[in-house]
């Protein structure tokens, strides 16, 4: 397939188009300006405008990826740095990830300070696939911290809380993932107020507690079954909270490592909405590339049979891609495939407030869209109308 540019008016023919809402055979995706203008009937197609074919794949919604610590071989918390971010959305994108945030999990201040500045030279220069940055701590639990670092675990000050405001204003997202025991309601108000995403997780908080911060403007909850207070029987914990309160969503590792697969069917059955649970990778600098293990924070990453661990085996971030995420709640979960699909792309725009722009494929919504085979094996990444990636 050859690429478009993003100013081209051109459409998709021979594709079973989803939109993110409904399904249409024997229609065609009209693309114009980088964004999605119709999804017509051949026949309507405007005389002499350019077609792609699709060969009779599927095209979809392209995924988005709101926890992302690297891929490519490069990992933003090792390397800060604009490149580092180019590295990490090209590798993403071979798997269908249209959009993604960066993530940086606790660290020192510096290296936060790096992060955002690096976030902002790749807001600058256009990178595709980047639409902000998630700041994984270090404002979490150290007894819930997983693989955080706990001497880098601390309270936000006023400083922090300071230049977490400054980037609200500086990219389409941001993804702040705090624990009620080192960040309080008031600064949670404040982030949620400048239009912050406030996500709980790395925290022992019980139901009330996220209830609470709920109230207070915390929209996600960052992994859910992963580092934080489980559901019991007598104490809901954070899990309980995230699936109970309609105004939470929740994002959750398909890796069927992190979360057993009838623990995942038993909340996506459970979740109360409108929020839902979406598909996160919490993927590592592994993703596209050979590496066998990497350092985080001076220690050492081992890659094993899908899986990324500690030498004592503690779960470190996630060894896979969203659509590999995707395949997994479809097949493993028997979910239907428009669901599963809504999971890596509507349901993650919809958490983070941008349902206006990304996420389905209408009518003036950017035109970032997915050609798959039947079997769900990669053709072609489409971010803005440009074709990123063609396998």
């Amino acid at each position: 397939m050859n690429a478009q540019r993003d100013d081209t008016a051109f459409a998709v023919i021979g594709a079973r188009i989803f939109d993110g809402q409904d399904w249409h055979a024997g229609q065609a995706l009209l693309v114009g300006s980088g964004v999605v203008t119709g999804i017509v009937a051949l026949e309507a197609l405007p005389e002499g405008i350019e077609t792609v074919s699709a060969d009779g794949h599927l095209l979809v919604p392209g995924f988005i990826d709101l926890q992302v610590n690297g891929g490519g071989g490069a990992l933003l918390n090792d390397a800060p740095s604009a490149e580092a971010i180019r590295t990490i959305c090209a590798a993403h994108a071979r798997f269908g990830t249209t959009a993604l945030l960066p993530t940086l999990i606790t660290d020192t201040p510096d290296v936060r300070t790096l992060a955002i500045t690096a976030a902002r030279e790749a807001r600058a220069e256009g990178i595709p696939g980047f639409i902000g940055l998630h700041l994984e701590g270090p404002h979490l639990s150290v007894a819930r911290k997983g693989v955080h670092d706990p001497d880098l675990i601390r309270p936000m000050e006023a400083d922090d809380l300071d230049v977490i405001l400054a980037c609200a204003s500086l990219f389409d997202a941001v993804m702040v993932t705090v624990a009620p025991e080192n960040a309080t309601l008031e600064q949670v108000a404040a982030m949620s107020k400048a239009g912050i995403t406030v996500s709980l997780g790395h925290t022992a908080a019980d139901y009330e507690t996220v209830a609470t911060y709920a109230l207070a403007g915390a929209r996600t909850v960052t992994h859910l079954f992963n580092a934080m207070s489980p559901l019991g029987h007598r104490e809901p914990g954070c899990v309980g909270a995230a699936l109970d309160l309609g105004t939470l969503h929740a994002g959750i590792i398909a890796d069927g490592f992190h979360v057993d697969p009838v623990s995942m069917s038993i909340a996506l059955r459970a979740k109360v909405g409108p929020g839902r649970i979406f598909l996160v990778t919490d993927a590592m600098s592994t993703i596209g590339s050979d590496q066998t293990g990497f350092l985080l924070n001076g220690r050492e990453i081992f890659r094993r049979d899908g899986r990324l661990t500690l030498a004592d085996g503690t779960l470190a971030g996630a060894d896979i891609d969203m659509l590999s995420s995707v395949r997994f709640v479809h097949q493993t979960l028997d979910l239907p495939l428009g669901e599963a699909i809504r999971m890596a792309s509507a349901y993650p725009a919809d958490a983070i407030g941008l349902s206006a722009t990304k996420g389905r494929l209408l009518p003036g919504l950017d035109a970032d869209f997915v050609l798959l085979t039947e079997d769900l094996d990669m053709v072609a990444t489409y971010i803005g109308g440009h074709a990123v990636f063609s396998a």
